[in-house]
């Protein structure tokens, strides 16, 4: 098979930093950080099973296997408590601060980049406004920074890729039946009844559901540890085909599957937890790995003035502001709104939303928002992974 020396390469590189990821979680040194760099090295050999760049059906398989678990992973990780009880400023940063980071972030991109469709403007400003905690992992980890400034961030990043994902799929829609017949009211309808009722209806019953089987078989005895973790894979694959199934939108339901999940002993629920973030970050650092053999080559020829402003502004002014505006009143500190407006990084929900558009939309025609959107989590990649650890010590002091 073709396919075997990129998993072989794969394998030995999560071997390989596994081996010292004690270590690297003291340093700045992050897991994309090394797997995009070993990509971008690889990049310049050939390699079979990926010959047909971005529309190689390898890229696209995983693209879509990843967004399930990632989806699912992350809405599930969210703590409904503890939520109830500490989600004043969660709510803001998700309610206010991220639409806010949307609009901005469509207002800027227009007057920069004069001539492209305002459509395709729009859908690459929704790609890049969901957060990534992943990517400054020592943030949410550091018990120098407070856990209610932990906590914020790692549930705004939880649940702001499933709130982004309802208007990027109309984007999508809107720009895959532009001068095509049929697609009137009735196209409409019938549209949003599909991908957004039927996807978070069935989403949510298999989360639900499911979460309680697993509670209960495994309260009488019947279901050991192994099978209680890989009830996380199974409940997100299910979510997403028996949607598709219907029409409805795989995605959605995934994510719904995972914010439903109905396990409610803690235990369980860790299990559950701990098995689907190994097997989504697998997942994702070869996303990262691929990132950087192949979309950052077929983006870089594109890469301008007016693509690094914007990716510049993407991750300070378009991030930022928002992020002050819906924590006014808010009795944080300066210090701490600027610090949760930093760590907002760009990351893999954007790369996989982008990939998803690739998928459906095809690169011809889309090269440019491809390109800034690339550039732009590679900054972030760096520029967030970099700052986590000291802006931590930094924070945790004068705090």
């Amino acid at each position: 098979m073709t396919e075997y020396p990129i998993f072989v390469f794969t394998a030995l590189l999560i071997l390989l930093y596994g081996l010292f990821s004690k270590y690297f979680e003291k340093t700045v040194i992050t897991a994309p950080m090394a797997f995009v760099t070993m990509g971008i090295i690889a990049s310049f050999f050939q390699v079979e099973a990926l010959r047909e760049g971005i529309d190689a059906p390898l890229v696209k398989v995983l693209a879509e296997i990843t967004l399930v678990l990632v989806l699912f992973n992350d809405a599930s990780t969210i703590n409904r408590n503890v939520l109830k009880t500490q989600r004043s400023i969660p709510l803001r940063l998700l309610l206010i601060g991220l639409p806010l980071t949307m609009l901005l972030g469509v207002f800027i991109a227009i007057p920069l980049f004069p001539g492209i469709n305002t459509w395709s403007l729009v859908l690459m400003a929704l790609i890049l406004s969901p957060t990534d905690a992943a990517l400054g992992q020592a943030v949410v980890t550091s018990k120098l920074v407070p856990e209610k400034i932990r906590q914020t961030i790692n549930v705004e990043s939880g649940l702001n890729d499933g709130i982004a994902l309802p208007p990027i799929l109309v984007c999508i829609a809107v720009l895959s039946s532009s001068g095509e017949s049929g697609s009137g009211l009735t196209y409409w309808l019938i549209f949003t009844l599909k991908q957004f009722v039927y996807g978070p209806i069935i989403g949510g019953l298999v989360g639900w559901l499911g979460g309680w089987l697993v509670d209960k078989a495994s309260g009488k005895g019947w279901m050991n540890s192994t099978f209680q973790q890989l009830s996380s894979l199974s409940l997100a694959l299910m979510a997403f085909a028996l949607a598709e199934t219907v029409h409805g939108n795989g995605f959605i339901a995934a994510y719904f599957a995972g914010l439903m999940l109905g396990a409610q002993n803690k235990e369980v629920r860790e299990k559950l937890h701990d098995f689907g973030e190994a097997e989504s970050q697998a997942l994702v650092l070869f996303i990262f790995l691929l990132m950087g053999m192949i979309t950052i080559p077929l983006s870089y020829p594109f890469w301008d003035m007016q693509s690094l402003v914007y990716a510049v502004l993407s991750l300070t002014v378009i991030r930022m502001l928002p992020v002050a505006i819906s924590l006014l009143g808010a009795k944080l500190s300066w210090k701490s709104v600027g610090f949760i407006g930093w760590f907002g990084p760009r990351g893999i929900a954007s790369v996989l939303y982008m990939l998803l558009v690739i998928i459906e939309l095809g690169m011809k025609g889309y090269e440019r928002i491809i390109s800034v959107i690339v550039l732009t989590v590679l900054l972030s990649i760096f520029l967030h992974g970099l700052s986590a650890v000291p802006l931590s010590k930094i924070f945790g002091k004068n705090e």
